[in-house]
């Protein structure tokens, strides 16, 4: 038994293209949604697909459409048959088997045989259709199937109810089965002893293509309505939906519902091709069957689950045993779903608290391993093959035994929990499901939430695990990670409430540093995030530090005080505490000026840090008026890297200001807060950096681009990330900074540029009206004296376009000046956050015209975002992102870093292009401020496109000592996220 982590796999792309039959059972949609995940990896790796099945077409070609992929209708297997949704007729079952698959099974070998021919299959994919594997092993092509549950084991249990005499049926199967070369089981499982080799591969399930929001906008449903998703299958049209049985103020969709068939007012009939993996995450609990489909589905969305059992189909009680294991569902029983009974069951499920968050990439891994077979490398181990077709053989016979309607009684020894840590069975070697979900349990139990959601986010449970851990002050660590702990043990008072907010980083994708020019930006919130929890308490009952304690005494008097603990301050030259009063804060009744404040936090460089920190109650108090009588306590823990150029300060920042704000009670909208946190940096930090990396944090979501015009923060939309194109991030090693002097001095030349350009603007309508223009048209007149006028007061360089540019003023705009002469001629450069510097010479051209440009880039990436999958798409995509590399070099904001990584990725699509392939990687840029930091990558999502980014890690490696930090993967901003307000429980 293996599993799909393995280490040592080489994954390198096949030599040429493949052509893998796959054979799919016409039993459920469960089956062919996890095969359309498979089939669109390896479409989307250049691969030929030849589907056969009774499931209808549209299926498939509504989710992958390409020529690459042929449909044919072939009946090989019948499933079960089902009188309803709940009720499966076992005889009726074994007999239509008999005339689909056994009657005619010479026929069928014969005409597989050839048809498999016909198209030069490399590899037969089973799911899991047992005569195919029969075939292939005839033909000499290697075989695999793809399952949680095999056919021989559900008609085990017919047979011993209902027809004995068809006996040899179940025999054929398991015969059929044990020519199968590889069976790649997925999660949830149940024994299938008929196969020799087995890998263990994460659930296959389908992608989101909305969100909540917009799936709810679209259905007329307001955002804090109860919605319940009710889905059997399709098949519940004959039953008679009555209005109260759902509790007060919720709502049922209905999936699968026929034209005819009336429903209540507080239920809505769903389209028949609503795509229920959006439908399931805008609501708040389901009620159905258990099927592969829907366990995989609830799981990945964390959505409750009330079900029903349905007796003769033993591939449930697994199913189920997944699921309650993640504290994913609940029973109902089937007189109560019947007699309308749901309301309790629907209340229970809203308190469980769903907690799976393993892999959910079972699509792209069990195609590469698919790949890998058909070019006959070796992907299994014999180890432990007869230990575990024992195990099946024994708990079949358990199983068996059951009586309908009963438990299974699965052994413990074969339970989750047992087998997966036991065997390395698990989802991936680097995620074992179990041990999150153990974190999960325990942050439940220590906590108690009484406002919020965790959202399924695993960074989340890991924060709370570190503070329920703080009572016990575990110090197992180095001294200045003890300081922070023993600092953290006393920092919050446990029987008050406590605010947590989380903000993530973000990736540059494009924009960067035309933000601040006004262009549009495309910006993807990271997974890697910061958390912050905030304590407000009257002065007389905060907990102090020793020393705090004494300045106390000192000053004879309770005074608010601000307390903060900064977690992983051992990665860098910083103190892990700070603390201040926030009297300090205020100077004759007023807040102090920002440039006061900048000049506090700067005393001591080891506590500078603490500017992003408690900078934001300054603003708070300055912008929004707020008052700060109670004491402040905060914890930070922030897993975005320092100096990388992914917004790591932003994410301090808005996480830090978002949980404040909760504790108080002040509600600003996700774009305002994003707005104040700038403030902070540009401020009280005094960092010169655009809104674009605060509004990130801060309006971000999950999976999509932030299109974001920053003129000065105005969200155009949220592009969701075409299924086929992926982005990563590669750190150089070469830390950046927007406080940097690189960063500042480019700043100051596109400030520089666009008063020049207005000053010849200006110039150029004196003219006009003076001298008059030459004998043209009334309308040229009058447009082209409007065009000089917009330019002259031009607000943000990015709103003058590149033709305008190029033909009226480039050719007057100099390489460099120096800070004296510009200022004898110009005066201010009008830029709030910079200074010039009389003595230093500033690059003009590049800045200026770097802005103007990267808004054309940024708008054509969006717009061909849009555009059909193909090759020729993202390489137009990627030819932006090296231009946009290529200007940040001409302002000379690039690095030998980040330009070695830009190469690399070259090289790979070079490389590959060369040798006649199609390249998996298209482009690559530097990112955010430059002069360093991480580069963005883009290319296509799939298993290939992972290893070549794992290649240039090695690469980059190899050449500079260095092993680039990989960014991949997204979360939600801030807004999404809100705040979570908990109290620890009581021992």
């Amino acid at each position: 038994m293996a599993s799909a982590g393995g280490a040592g796999a080489d994954h390198s792309p096949p030599p040429r293209s493949l052509v893998f039959a796959f054979y799919l059972t016409g039993h459920g949609f469960g089956h062919a949604t996890r095969a359309i995940e498979v089939v669109r990896h390896l479409i989307a790796a250049g691969h030929e697909v030849h589907v056969a099945t009774a499931v209808p077409e549209f299926v498939f070609t509504a989710e992958v459409r390409s020529p690459r992929l042929r449909i044919r209708r072939a009946i090989l297997d019948c499933g079960a048959v089902q009188a309803d949704a709940l009720t499966v007729d076992p005889l009726a079952t074994l007999e239509k088997y008999r005339e689909a698959a056994v009657v005619p099974r010479e026929s069928i070998l014969r005409a597989e045989a050839e048809w498999l021919s016909s198209i030069k299959a490399d590899l037969v994919v089973s799911d899991v259709v047992p005569i195919v594997c029969r075939v292939a092993s005839d033909m000499g092509v290697p075989s695999v199937c793809i399952g949680n549950f095999s056919w021989d084991f559900i008609y085990a249990e017919y047979i011993m109810e209902a027809g004995y005499h068809h006996r040899s049926i179940v025999w054929q199967i398991a015969e059929d089965y044990s020519h199968c070369d590889i069976l790649l089981r997925l999660p949830g499982y149940g024994p299938m002893p008929a196969f020799r080799n087995v890998i263990d591969v994460p659930l296959v399930v389908r992608g989101f293509r909305k969100s909540r929001s917009e799936v709810r906008k679209e259905l007329g449903i307001e955002e804090n309505a109860k919605v319940l998703i009710f889905n059997f299958g399709g098949q519940p049209a004959g039953w008679k939906l009555k209005q109260e049985w759902l509790p007060d103020g919720w709502i049922c969709l209905v999936c699968g519902a026929s034209d005819s068939q009336d429903v209540p007012p507080n239920f809505i009939k769903l389209a028949k091709d609503a795509y229920t993996p959006d439908v399931m995450a805008a609501s708040d609990c389901m009620l159905g069957k258990i099927g592969y489909g829907t366990a995989s589905e609830v799981l990945a969305c964390k959505l409750p689950l009330v079900f029903v059992r349905r007796d003769y189909f033993n591939e449930e009680p697994f199913l189920r045993n997944l699921l309650e294991y993640y504290q994913n569902s609940i029973e109902m029983i089937r007189s109560d779903f019947l007699a309308g009974h749901w309301k309790p069951y629907l209340l229970r499920a809203l308190t469980l608290q769903p907690c799976y968050n393993g892999p959910i990439i079972g699509g792209e891994v069990v195609a590469q391993i698919l790949q890998d077979t058909a070019v006959g490398k070796k992907c299994v181990s014999d180890k432990s093959s007869g230990a575990r077709r024992l195990q099946d053989a024994m708990v079949s016979g358990y199983v068996l035994q059951r009586a309908p309607g009963r438990d299974a009684g699965i052994p413990d020894w074969y339970s989750l929990s047992k087998t997966e840590t036991e065997t390395g069975a698990g989802p991936t070697s680097k995620n074992v499901a179990t041990k999150e979900s153990a974190a999960s349990s325990r942050c439940i139990e220590d906590f108690e939430i009484l406002h919020g959601d965790l959202q399924g986010l695993t960074d989340t449970i890991e924060f709370l695990k570190s503070l329920s851990e703080l009572s016990g002050n575990d110090l197992k660590s180095s001294k200045k990670q003890r300081l922070e702990r023993t600092a953290a043990s006393v920092l919050f008072d446990w029987e008050t409430e406590i605010y947590v907010a989380r903000a993530p980083g973000r990736l540059d994708v494009m924009g960067g540093i035309a933000d601040y020019s006004g262009s549009l930006v495309l910006q993807m919130p990271l997974r890697e995030a910061c958390h912050v929890a905030v304590q407000r308490s009257h002065p007389s009952k905060q907990k102090l530090w020793e020393h705090t304690k004494a300045r106390q005494l000192e000053n004879a008097g309770l005074v608010p005080v601000v307390q903060i603990v900064s977690f992983g301050s051992d990665l860098s030259n910083r103190a892990p505490t700070f603390n201040m009063d926030l009297t300090d804060f205020m100077d004759g009744g007023k807040p102090i000026s920002y440039e006061k404040a900048r000049e506090l936090f700067c005393q001591d460089p080891s506590q500078k840090w603490a500017a992003y920190v408690a900078g934001t109650i300054l603003v708070l108090m300055t912008e929004l008026g707020a008052q700060f009588t109670d004491s402040i306590s905060i914890l930070v823990s922030s897993a975005v890297p320092e100096g990388k150029g992914v917004s790591s300060s932003a994410s301090v920042e808005v996480s830090t200001m978002s949980a404040i704000a909760a504790a108080y009670g002040l509600n600003i909208i996700p774009r305002d807060l994003a707005l104040l946190c700038q403030k902070v940096e540009n401020h009280v930090v005094g960092a010169p950096c655009g809104v674009m990396d605060q509004m990130a944090s801060a309006c971000g979501e999950a999976n999509k681009l932030l299109a974001m015009v920053c003129q000065p923060a105005e969200v155009k939309e949220l592009v969701g990330i075409p299924t086929h194109i992926r982005f990563w991030g590669l750190d150089s090693g070469i830390r950046h900074s927007v406080g940097g002097g690189d960063y500042g001095s480019v700043r100051v030349g596109t400030y520089m540029g666009r008063k020049m350009i207005k000053c010849a603007a200006s110039d150029l309508v004196s003219e006009s009206l003076t001298s008059g223009p030459p004998v043209q048209s009334d309308c040229y007149k009058e447009n082209g004296m409007g065009v000089l006028k917009s330019e002259a007061a031009l607000e943000y360089l990015c709103n003058l376009p590149p033709h305008r540019y190029e033909a009226v003023y480039a050719k007057d705009i100099p390489e460099v000046i120096s800070g004296e002469a510009f200022s004898e001629k110009y005066g201010d450069h009008d830029d709030t956050v910079t200074v010039i510097d009389p003595k230093r010479s500033y690059s003009v051209k590049a800045p200026t015209r770097h802005p103007i440009y990267e808004n054309f880039r940024v708008e054509a990436f969006k717009t061909l975002l849009a555009a059909g999958n193909t090759d020729e798409q993202l390489s137009a995509l990627g030819e932006l992102m090296y231009q946009c590399h290529n200007s940040y070099s001409a302002c000379g904001l690039g690095s030998d870093g980040t330009d070695r990584l830009v190469n690399l990725v070259r090289e790979m699509q070079h490389m590959k292009t060369s040798e006649g392939g199609s390249p998996s990687l298209f482009g690559a840029k530097i990112t955010g401020g430059g002069s360093g930091g991480t580069v963005c990558v883009i290319g296509k999502n799939c298993a290939r496109s992972s290893e070549e980014i794992a290649e240039i890690q090695r690469r980059y490696k190899a050449e500079t000592g260095y092993l680039p930090i990989l960014f991949d993967g997204s979360s939600p901003g801030a807004g999404k996220f809100g705040y979570l307000k908990i109290r620890r429980r009581c021992p």
